[in-house]
């Protein structure tokens, strides 16, 4: 079964998920904000097969959430690192562990911890303009390109 390309949409939520919307590439992500680089790391950490590892980990790379680098000559082996539009993938991860933890989880059993002070960290998403908590009945979206239906600029509304 082919995948439907949402690389033109108008709506950003759409474009982002054809980039990580498979959710092998989500905890590829997740174990790399932990630290992992190594294949085997993913591999082991994640459960996926092996081939199935390799496609995803190109496909972050081409998306320019990863990069690959040597990190061994003899055998040639390199580690997929980061890049910033990876690393600023972080607050969606964030969030959909919170959303995760509230929804899923007993209580309890999942905590993101500041590494510093030790604490449970309690992430809120919020306007940066106005310090304010950001709710969806104060969102409107505006699309500042054409797009092919009149009615996508309000498709978040």
């Amino acid at each position: 079964m082919r995948r439907t390309r949402l690389a033109d949409a108008p709506c950003p939520i759409a474009r982002s998920l054809d980039e990580v919307g498979e959710w092998w590439s989500l905890l590829i992500l997740r174990d790399a904000m932990r630290g992992v680089t190594r294949f085997d790391e993913f591999q082991r950490g994640i459960g996926l097969a092996t081939n199935m590892l390799s496609r995803r980990l190109q496909a972050l790379v081409e998306a320019g959430l990863l990069e690959r680098l040597p990190y061994q000559d003899r055998p040639p082996r390199h580690g997929y690192h980061l890049t910033d539009k990876g690393r600023d993938f972080l607050p969606v991860l964030v969030a959909m562990a919170g959303w995760g933890r509230r929804w899923l989880l007993p209580d309890g059993a999942f905590e993101l911890i500041d590494r510093e002070t030790g604490r449970a960290v309690d992430p809120v998403l919020v306007d940066r303009n106005t310090g304010e908590p950001i709710r969806p009945d104060r969102l409107r979206a505006a699309m500042a390109f054409p797009s092919q239906d009149a009615t996508a600029k309000d498709a978040m509304e």
